[in-house]
């Protein structure tokens, strides 16, 4: 599977916040207040920012796992489980998207 981002972000000195609108609605996004933000941020940790930043499209899941296992060493424990569920977190939220799945 090949993971590719579905949400616009923001790199702030190596940790990634994924930014999008909280209403896709332009009515309800014009009832927003003018002092509050229109879009919602999830800023990241670390070894999250690091998984975000090698979905490029190209990179796949098993390859992700790998090049975190090197980053990281021993501290990641259980990569393989934690790099999976944060990717299918990401999926369910729609966070991103799988090639794979897209084209069917």
């Amino acid at each position: 599977m090949t993971p590719v981002h579905n949400k616009s972000f923001e790199d702030n000195n190596g940790l990634i916040t994924i930014v999008f609108p909280k209403f896709k609605n332009k009515f309800l996004q014009r009832l927003i207040p003018k002092n509050k933000s229109p879009d919602i941020r999830i800023s990241l940790d670390e070894v999250g920012s690091s998984v975000w930043k090698l979905i490029d499209g190209n990179t796949k899941v098993n390859e992700i796992i790998q090049l975190l296992k090197n980053k990281f060493g021993e501290e990641l424990i259980q990569a393989e489980q934690r790099t999976l569920k944060f990717l299918s977190m990401l999926y369910q939220h729609r966070f991103i998207y799988f090639k794979e799945i897209r084209k069917e």
